[in-house]
């Protein structure tokens, strides 16, 4: 029997129409879809892609926001062995992630596995939450000579990253939110930062002054800073 192959579909950030021909097509013509679980009940993946899902069957991927990494690595491995067996039985698999799945994805590891276990996998790039999230803004991520860095909020040092003279994008911010903020006060550059939440889902929130946000965000929360503006 011919193996089936695993499609690697990125949905965009939140709104359906911003899904690519490219991953609508992948979507209809998998046999079963893969979603990722990160254990909070939102399947923000699945609703995006729902008008294309068409009742084919589904299995949950746990994807645990932890920073114990056997329990990752666990998690990554049961995934990975559940998704082989239906490639093995001819099955194409569609695995369902937010923005680009090139972008702080939870398929690279399982990617990795199922690709070092022979199988084939094809990767369908989509828009970035950055992306999305500038244009609903009404502004350029990066232009002329300019640099743009793109961190986690929670990697690293903000200050290190604050230093680097290039526009920033702070993805995953949720409730590191307020505490950037506040650094982004401290430095002076609170004025030149703006941020999305949720951005092109029903709950979205559009803060143009990042001074204005709340403090109780959501994870899904992209904050830009300009650094010439």
């Amino acid at each position: 029997m011919e193996k089936g192959i695993l499609y690697g579909v990125s949905v965009g950030p939140g709104d359906p129409e911003l899904l690519t021909l490219k991953a609508v097509h992948a979507i209809q013509e998998a046999d079963v879809i893969a979603v990722p679980n990160i254990g909070h009940g939102r399947q923000t993946a699945l609703s995006i892609a729902a008008e294309y899902i068409e009742g084919k069957p589904q299995i949950e991927c746990s994807t645990p926001m932890t920073r114990d990494a056997e329990v990752r690595h666990a998690a990554y491995a049961e995934n990975a062995r559940v998704i082989s067996e239906l490639l093995d039985a001819g099955k194409n698999v569609a695995y369902l992630c937010l923005g680009d799945i090139g972008v702080y994805a939870s398929f690279a590891p399982v990617n990795e596995l199922v690709r070092a276990a022979g199988y084939d996998v094809h990767i369908i790039p989509g828009v970035t939450s950055f992306s999305a999230s500038a244009a609903r803004l009404g502004i350029v991520l990066c232009e002329g000579s300019e640099r743009l860095l793109v961190s986690p909020v929670m990697s690293g040092n903000v200050d290190e990253i604050l230093d680097v003279p290039a526009n920033k994008v702070f993805m995953k911010s949720g409730k590191a939110v307020a505490e950037l903020r506040d650094k982004l006060a401290e430095r002076g550059e609170l004025e030149h930062a703006s941020m999305v939440a949720n951005c092109g889902l029903p709950d979205e929130k559009v803060f143009p002054h990042f001074a204005d946000i709340e403090d109780d965000t959501d994870y899904f929360s992209v904050v830009i800073v300009k650094e010439n503006v």
